[in-house]
């Protein structure tokens, strides 16, 4: 079996590694991403104190990063003299997918449909390294190369990917992450859990990335019940950084496959948040690929033992105690939505990664599902 993996980030994590920021930009002009929030302005705050002054500041971003909104940002540098010689993204996964755009348009956001929409003009695209701050567990953004970039008026979602988008520096502090509330930890943690479980059932999997998805799967089995409990907790918020992390690199290497492709529509129509989105069809992907054997069956034993369907049963049970339904139609999803979603998404570019079977993932989405269980 001959294979490959590759992740040119450098990752500095650990409490309090926000303070090594300074000195990661040294004295190159930058630009900072984030949000508009008092807690993010406490930090370019003191950021700044560190690195001096920024040459802009995006605040306005917005969950799911959107043709108008990233035309209108990407305007703002555009305006600038000169351009940063760095970006600086503080935030969730949108501020990083953003400042990804903002890499490669270098002030031109029509550089940036023409690429994703026709495949062309990739030469005229630009390349502004980027330091990437997560302060959600669960997006992976800081060690992949591409960003989800949303045309919401059309309903459709393109991933900007480029090798050189790869973030220089990931910075990870698990002290960031304190304060998030209960909603959106168990949104980015199920969120890192579908990276993980997507890079195994995947075409493009290896016993690297499934090594670190093996891993990534088996913290957030454990550790998200306790997290949703103690949201305080400093030792649980490093290890969902941790696995979140690994998760990411896993799928830097394999993309995402099925669940992700089934998404990106009920996002879009129902406005149903990503990592919920993403991963209320994981019990009944893991379903399917009883018996594909090979490293996925491999892998996936080592996280949920050796029958898949008892697994799963368990799965939706873990999800059910977080307050997380498995059923589509509590997404206002009907049967005959649902097996047209399923199909379409086989055919797309993520559905497409998915090393299962097209009748066995259609057979085991009729399975009835079991009643979700009391929210803990």
């Amino acid at each position: 079996m001959a294979w490959k993996f590759r992740n040119p980030v450098q990752v500095e994590f650990g409490v309090d590694s926000f303070a090594k920021l300074p000195e990661l930009i040294g004295k190159r002009q930058y630009a900072l991403v984030t949000y508009g929030e008092p807690i993010f302005d406490e930090l370019a705050r003191r950021l700044e104190q560190g690195a001096g002054a920024p040459a802009l500041v995006i605040r306005d971003v917005a969950p799911n990063p959107d043709y108008r909104l990233l035309a209108d940002q990407t305007r703002r540098f555009a305006e600038l003299k000169v351009q940063p010689d760095v970006i600086v993204a503080v935030g969730g996964g949108s501020v990083i997918d953003s400042a990804k755009v903002f890499a490669a348009a270098g002030g031109d956001f029509n550089k940036i449909i023409r690429y994703l929409e026709s495949q062309q003009g990739e030469e005229s695209l630009s390349a502004t390294p980027i330091i990437a701050v997560p302060t959600t567990a669960g997006t992976g953004s800081e060690v992949t190369c591409w960003a989800t970039v949303w045309d919401e008026a059309n309903e459709k979602k393109y991933s900007l990917a480029r090798p050189n988008l790869y973030p220089t520096y990931a910075v990870i502090d698990p002290r960031l992450m304190l304060g998030k509330p209960r909603s959106l930890t168990i949104s980015t943690g199920l969120d890192a859990l579908s990276h993980a479980l997507e890079s195994l059932w995947n075409i493009n999997n290896n016993p690297v990335s499934a090594n670190h998805a093996v891993s990534s799967a088996r913290h957030v089995l454990d550790v998200l019940p306790k997290l949703v409990k103690d949201l305080g907790s400093i030792e649980l918020r490093s290890r969902m950084a941790m696995a979140a992390l690994f998760a990411g690199l896993a799928f830097s290497n394999t993309k995402t496959a099925i669940s992700h492709s089934i998404s990106y529509p009920i996002t879009l129509r129902h406005g149903v948040p990503h990592g919920i989105a993403c991963s209320f069809s994981l019990p009944m992907v893991l379903r399917s690929v009883q018996g594909v054997g090979g490293l996925c069956e491999d892998s996936l034993k080592q996280i949920f033992g050796v029958d898949f369907a008892r697994g799963a049963d368990e799965l939706e049970d873990f999800m059910g105690k977080l307050g997380v339904s498995c059923d589509p139609a509590s997404y206002k999803v009907d049967q005959r939505e649902w097996r047209l979603l399923i199909e379409d998404a086989l055919e797309g570019e993520r559905g497409r990664n998915f090393l299962g079977s097209r009748d066995r993932l259609i057979e085991a989405s009729q399975t009835p599902h079991m009643p979700i269980a009391k929210t803990a």
